[in-house]
Order: structure tokens, then C-alpha cells, then sequence
């Protein structure tokens, strides 16, 4: 996740008197506004609780009213010292800088604590609705969801609540997943658009996991519908045959074949983002990239209108970064939504300079990546998703890292306190999606490209930012003929 303070703004008090507050982004968008007092709290909480020589640097205090050019430097210190906090792996995770964060989102805000009904997609055409507080956080959330399908607390951490927008034609564009740093019902309301929605989605990528969500029936049917919604979404690859076999096997109900079937599928399992532009393997290329089996997927189309595809190993990338910038649009329209603007207390609305200057928000995805022996080279993906596809490349590594310790992806989430799980609930079953619609006779068409690009093997990736290299060996072929 990004941290970025890209902005200040001078606010009202109830006293009369004027302070400078700072605006926290996370991934670009508005989390929170917070006064330096407020970072200095969280500073002394972190020292106290880890020690002056675990916690960041800090920017002093001031006597006097700052400058316009100290405001400045303040905001850019302040910026440095959340990304450092956030990328320590003791602090990041503290429970001190996640409850300061949702604290401080609640307050920005000014949504009261209170009893809300919050609706969780389980596919296009499927949901259930939790009674949450909307002080609940991310894990809590998944916890009243996993009690109201009576899914096992073991089997609820293979699954992750996803922030989603559904398009006007239907298609689905992941944002981001949820953090324990934020409350969901808040950052989906403060969005202020029917277009976006919290969705339950399985959050691992090796499919021998499968097996243990399957033997569960609540695990079971939450698989299959997420399986056939991504078949409908065109994210799995069927060809006639097999779209006849799988109609068959729902017909019969035979949930567990239908999934074992769908794993030989190319694609199975992948997330795929919106169209993008690449630099590889020409510059100015326009991509569809998925997430999946430990490797991003290019479908590239080439300004020669020529198409090839191929894949991006996790393992052969030696690192990999994100970057945004504000870009000047043409004719003053912006290919991305503007920025929402966000009520605060004591004052008018907050909205970034983006918007006034007739700008939009560019992020990039960039990975150093071996494309043969002794050979690296950067390839960078312009994407509104960057970051979200940045999740997915350390969410694959996490999960290698935790396969060749002999770890366990299970996650027992932690009862409240309060008890209050709204198990007197009637607990609601998913339900089986309806039977397939044939598929498109001319997607095949478009998916079976004529050329690919290559890949090899290596052993080695590492952190976002080129952080700690992570060794294994671990070998994986690339796309060959037999694939397609």
C-alpha cells in the first residue's frame, strides 16, 4: 500500500484559531486528514510502546507559525515518516498505527459509531447483508461475514474482503483489498457512488488450497460461484467442449468436478485488471494483464496491430516499484474519475489540486525483470491499477515464502471482544449461480493470439522497492504452443 501526504490545507478550529492539516492518501486516494499534534500523539505511542530506536525519525516542533516553505518541508517529512512506519513490518502491522489510521479515516469522515446493514457480493448476482458497526474493521467484517455463512473461522482466513467497482457494462474492476488499517463500511460509503461494493473473494493463488476449501460446503459452494462468475466474466478461458462439460457437471450437480475441471482452464484463478498500456515489448502497447500462478499474463497488442502474449514470472522479477504523478489532461478531460470530495469538520470541502488544475493521477507498476541469463530489463505497466497489481505480485511472493517454510496459509480470526457475532442470525447458504451461458463464439477468437513472448526460469525475487531478496528454488516454464 502507498502513503503519500500530497497535500496541506489550512483549517478552522472551534476556538477560531487556524491550523495546518495534512492530508494522508493511501494508493492515491483520500484516507484521512490529521493535524501534526495528532502524528505526534501516534509518534510518542510508537516509542513508547517499541523504543526511540524502532520509531522513525519524527519532525520537531516549532515555536513560532511556520512559513509556507516549513509547512512545506513539515508535509514532506511527515510523508516520509508514514511510508517508513508503514514499510517497517513490526510497525506496519502494529495495532497502534492501525487503530490510529481508522480512528482518524472515522473522524474525516464524520460517520458516528452505529448498527449498520452492509451488503458483501459473493458474485454479480449474489450477496448477503451483515449487521456491522461502522467502527468495524476489516477483520471483523470477514468474521460477522464468515458467522452469517456459517463459514469455519480456519477456512475464513483463505478469503479477503475486496474494495470492487462494477462498470456500466457489467465488468468488475478490483480496486484494492482491504486493510486491517481501514473500516469498510467507511471506505465504501465515503465513495460516495453505487458503482462501488465490498466483494468476498479467496486471497491465495496456489490452487492445491483448493482441496482444504472444498471439503468444507459452505467452502465449497463459495469456490464454485466464484469460479463460474469469473467463466461469465470472460476470465477463464472455455472453449466449446469444455463449456459442455462443465454445463453438464452443474446440471448434476457435481460442484467439486466442476471445479477440478476449471483448474485445468488456462486462467483459472487469475485476477484480470482493465486495459493498460505497456512499454514491452514496444513502447506505447496496449495490454490486458492478469494476476495468476505466480506470474503477471500480457495479452499485448502491438502498434502494428499485431498480438502476442506471454508471461512474467514472480520469481524472475528482482524487484519491482510503484510510482505516481499528476499529468495535464487534454481539453481538460480526465480519463480517470476526479477525486471525491471529502467533508471536514469546522470547514468546506477538501479536494485535491488535481482537480482545479485540470490534471488526473498517472500510476505506473515498473519490475526489473531477467529476461535471459545475465540480461535484466525494466518493463512498466501505466495502469489506474498499478497498485493493485503491485498487492497481488508480494500476496504471491508472501505466499512462496510461506510454502517453502512449511507454513500454513490458515488464518483463525480473533472473536471480539464484545462477543457480538449476530449469530442469532439465520445463517444464510450461498446459492448455486445460475447454469452457463454458451460462450461468445468470437472470444477465442480474440484470446488465442498468434505469437507469444518468452520466458525462462529463475530462482530469486524480492520485496516491493528492491527490499530483501527472497532465494528458493523454484523453477516455472513459460507459455508454450501447447498452452494456447
Amino acid at each position: 500500500m502507498h502513503f503519500s501526504i500530497p497535500e496541506t490545507e489550512v483549517r478552522s478550529g472551534e476556538n477560531g484559531s487556524t491550523y495546518v492539516a495534512f492530508n494522508i492518501h493511501v494508493n492515491s486516494v483520500l484516507h484521512c486528514q490529521v493535524r501534526y499534534s495528532q502524528l505526534l500523539g501516534l509518534h510518542q505511542q510508537i516509542k513508547k510502546e517499541y523504543g526511540n530506536n524502532v520509531a522513525p525519525a519524527f519532525p520537531p516542533k516549532k515555536i513560532f507559525t511556520l512559513t509556507p516553505a516549513e509547512v512545506e518541508q513539515r508535509r514532506e517529512q511527515l510523508e516520509k515518516y508514514m511510508q517508513a512506519v508503514r514499510q517497517d513490518p513490526m510497525l506496519g502491522a502494529s495495532e497502534v498505527f492501525n487503530s490510529f489510521l481508522r480512528k482518524a479515516q472515522q473522524e474525516t469522515q464524520q460517520i458516528p459509531t452505529e448498527e449498520v446493514p452492509l451488503e458483501i457480493y459473493l458474485s454479480k448476482s449474489q450477496k448477503v447483508t451483515v449487521n456491522i458497526l461502522t467502527s468495524d474493521q476489516t477483520e471483523d467484517v470477514l468474521e460477522a461475514v464468515a458467522s452469517k455463512l456459517d463459514l469455519p473461522d480456519d477456512l475464513a482466513g483463505y478469503f479477503s474482503l475486496f474494495l470492487v467497482r462494477e462498470g456500466v457494462d457489467g465488468g468488475l474492476t478490483f480496486v484494492r483489498k482491504l486493510q486491517d488499517f481501514e473500516l469498510p463500511y467507511v471506505s465504501v460509503t465515503s465513495l460516495r457512488s453505487l458503482e462501488f461494493h465490498i466483494a468476498l473473494r479467496k486471497s491465495y493463488w496456489d490452487t492445491a488450497y483448493d482441496s482444504d476449501v472444498m471439503d468444507n460446503r459452505v467452502g465449497l459452494n463459495l469456490l464454485y460461484t466464484q469460479t463460474v462468475s469469473d467463466i461469465e466474466r470472460g476470465w477463464i478461458l472455455v472453449n466449446k467442449d469444455q463449456h459442455r462439460q462443465l454445463k453438464s457437471l452443474q446440471e448434476k450437480g457435481s460442484k467439486k468436478e466442476f471445479i477440478r475441471l476449471c483448474q485445468t482452464l488456462k486462467y483459472f484463478g487469475y485476477i484480470q485488471f482493465d486495459p493498460c498500456v505497456t512499454d514491452f515489448p514496444e513502447k506505447g502497447c496496449h495490454a490486458i494483464v492478469s494476476a495468476g500462478n505466480n506470474e503477471l499474463n500480457f495479452q499485448v497488442k502491438l502498434p502494428n496491430e499485431q498480438m502476442k502474449e506471454g508471461s512474467f514470472k514472480v520469481t524472475r522479477m528482482r524487484c519491482w516499484r510503484v510510482t505516481s504523478s499528476q499529468v495535464p489532461v487534454a481539453n481538460g478531460t480526465a480519463s480517470l474519475p476526479p477525486l471525491q470530495q471529502v467533508p471536514v469538520a469546522n470547514g468546506t470541502a477538501s479536494t485535491s489540486p488535481c482537480s482545479s488544475a485540470q490534471c488526473e493521477v498517472k500510476l505506473e507498476l515498473a519490475f526489473e525483470y531477467l529476461m535471459s541469463k545475465d540480461r535484466l530489463q525494466w518493463v512498466t505497466i501505466t495502469s489506474p491499477q498499478a497498485i493493485m497489481m503491485s498487492i497481488c505480485l508480494q500476496s504471491m511472493v508472501d505466499e512462496l515464502m510461506v510454502k517453502k517454510s512449511g507454513g500454513s496459509i490458515k488464518k483463525m480470526l480473533r472473536k471480539r471482544p464484545n462477543g457480538s457475532l449476530h449469530r442469532s442470525e439465520s445463517q444464510q447458504a450461498v446459492k448455486s449461480p445460475p447454469l452457463l451461458d454458451s460462450p461468445d463464439p468470437d472470444r477465442e477468437q480474440i484470446i488465442k493470439l498468434s505469437t507469444k513472448l518468452s520466458s525462462v526460469s529463475l530462482r530469486g525475487t524480492s520485496d516491493v522497492g528492491g527490499g530483501n531478496d527472497f532465494h528458493g528454488n523454484y523453477a516455472f516454464e513459460g507459455i508454450g504452443d501447447d498452452d494456447l
